[in-house]
């Protein structure tokens, strides 16, 4: 591995991956997520695939003015245990990351400026962007950076998510940072030495939960004492109303000067919480209350469309999962945890049946395992059985045919029409089954715990991410219960393999096993969507739904 900077780097799989795009057997997207989370500058990797030099270059405008964006807004807690964009969007204005992902699914270096991984993936030298400061006048650096690992490797932290994205320089016995994990090597360089290979470390980094604090962080002064990175300083947060944020005009900010950057040209920026119902969404617009919407959903994208407003469209691996907690007890017993009542729940479903109805056909079906196949390690492995003729009999011979499901949703538009058309499902093909949709508020204290829920899950830039994050055992975020120590070793052997070609061998096996555990019934894939007024630049849909707020810009 080189031990300098090198913004040619071409990590040796790469080239392989190359002869893979040029045959059509990867799409673009595809080469460029895995080039690029190996250590290949997005601007060569665009390149070799011959793309445009840079879709993430701001656009260019005067400055000031205000940007009002529609978003719920929700209460501020430590980053790294984030679990909902939203929250995120708002912090990005002072708390940067060290790895940006990009909507055509490139990785590229933010806090640091590249990176380069060895032949096995299990050192990782990355080197500092030179010129970053934080708002109180101290150079970011890589003992910063080195400090950060130990932050995001405390596992005592409940919900830090962050620990298990960076499981391979974690001591398991500790529950923090390994001995020898970090190396610094001088001020703008350090190297990560993993016990073992994975690919996946890089964009873990560029994942939501992964902002950058400094070491006088603490949650509870977060917005009375907001020190980082970005160009812009919290004014407010109001839970449920507004969060306002206001250029830093004392800080001068890194990406003022770097190549390829630029922007953050607006002078304030507001957040304002609508609730969760769409149409409140399209009557801020009507009346001129908002310029941008967070996304937009079913019927009410065509009704933005009428209004004159101009649509920005993704493909993504965003997605709902309908899910047993099969640690939950229902009237006392762990209803859940019987893979025969799983497999009954996942038989009494069709997939296309609710994506027609949950979500108005904007999307594709999917196959109840969590990988979707815009995600570079995708294996096609075929659905699971539908037959609803099977469902309450297989429940039956389990002795829990008499259960009563209580299916939990939020009170939104697709995640609650989803769950109507599930559990209308389920009810046909003889079950129990009450609904119980509850205010964001509300649902968003206990998502992880309800005995029977759906919850929206974000798009990652890889398929194997996401399994270690929601199914492995004892994460975070695995909200299923879930725990198989043959799966977690399939998902560990997939962390070690760089050809994406190779990890699906194993991809194919794990999502087999998932469908096999009956572990969720997962729907569809969403295609998202975002309207925006005419003149507003740089909010295309992010397929993570994260809005770069340095590249939001209004024309004059």
């Amino acid at each position: 591995m080189s031990q300098g900077r090198n913004a040619q780097w071409i990590h040796p799989a790469v080239r392989q991956e190359l002869c893979d795009f040029r045959r059509g057997r990867v799409t673009r997207r595809e080469f460029l997520t895995r080039a690029t989370a190996l250590g290949t500058s997005a601007l060569i990797a665009r390149g070799m695939v011959g793309m445009a030099a840079a879709e993430e270059t701001p656009s260019e405008a005067p400055p000031g003015s205000t940007l009002r964006i529609q978003m719920e807004v929700r209460p501020l807690k430590d980053p790294r245990t984030y679990d909902w964009s939203e929250i995120a969007n708002v912090s990005r204005g002072w708390l940067e990351y060290l790895v940006e992902y990009n909507r055509d699914g490139s990785l590229r270096g933010m806090l640091l400026e590249s990176w380069e991984a060895s032949e096995d993936a299990r050192q990782y030298l990355l080197h500092v962007r030179p010129g970053v400061t934080w708002t109180t006048g101290e150079p970011f650096t890589s003992g910063d950076v080195a400090r950060l690992m130990g932050y995001w490797c405390d596992r005592s932290v409940e919900g830090n998510s962050m620990a298990g994205r960076l499981a391979a320089i974690g001591d398991p016995e500790t529950e923090q940072l390994a001995e020898g994990a970090v190396e610094i090597l001088d001020d703008l360089t350090l190297r990560l030495n993993l016990a073992y290979p994975d690919v996946a470390i890089m964009a873990g980094l560029s994942d939501y939960p992964a902002a950058c604090v400094h070491a006088r962080h603490d949650p509870d002064t977060m917005l009375t004492d907001p020190i980082g990175t970005g160009p812009y300083l919290p004014e407010e947060v109001v839970p449920t109303q507004r969060a306002v944020l206001v250029r830093n005009q004392a800080h001068a900010w890194w990406g003022a000067e770097a190549e390829g950057w630029g922007g953050a040209t607006l002078e304030r920026i507001e957040f304002l919480d609508y609730g969760t119902d769409p149409a409140s969404w399209l009557a801020a617009a009507e009346t001129g209350e908002i310029d941008m919407l967070y996304e937009n959903v079913g019927t009410f994208i065509e009704a933005a469309d009428l209004l004159g407003w101009d649509r920005s469209e993704v493909i993504t691996g965003a997605t709902v999962v309908l899910r047993g907690n099969q640690r939950a007890l229902v009237d006392g017993r762990a209803a859940y945890a019987d893979k025969r009542m799983r497999k009954a729940l996942q038989l009494a479903i069709a997939n296309d049946i609710a994506l027609e109805l949950g979500h108005a056909g904007l999307g594709t079906v999917a196959e109840n395992h969590h990988v979707a196949p815009i995600h570079p390690d995708y294996a096609e492995v075929g659905p699971t059985e539908y037959d609803p003729a099977l469902a309450l009999p297989l429940a039956q011979e389990a002795g829990l045919g008499d259960v009563e499901h209580e299916l939990v949703t939020l009170d939104d538009g697709f995640t609650r029409r989803t769950g109507d058309a599930c559990a209308a499902m389920l009810r046909d093909a003889g079950f129990k089954v009450t609904r119980k949709v509850l205010p964001g508020s509300a649902f968003w204290q206990e998502w992880k715990d309800y005995p029977l829920s759906i919850t929206e899950w974000n798009h990652r830039p890889l398929g194997i991410q996401v399994l270690a994050l929601a199914y492995r055992s004892g994460e975070a975020w695995n909200e299923t219960g879930y725990a198989d120590a043959d799966f977690d070793a399939l998902v560990a052997e997939a962390l070690t393999i760089a050809d994406a070609e190779a990890r699906k061998e194993i991809m194919a096996r794990i999502e087999r096993k998932l469908q096999e555990d009956a572990v969720i019934v997962q729907p569809f894939w969403r295609s998202l969507y975002r309207h925006v007024r005419p003149g507003v630049l740089g909010a295309e849909m992010h397929p993570s739904f994260e809005i770069h707020l340095y590249k939001l810009a209004l024309e004059v």
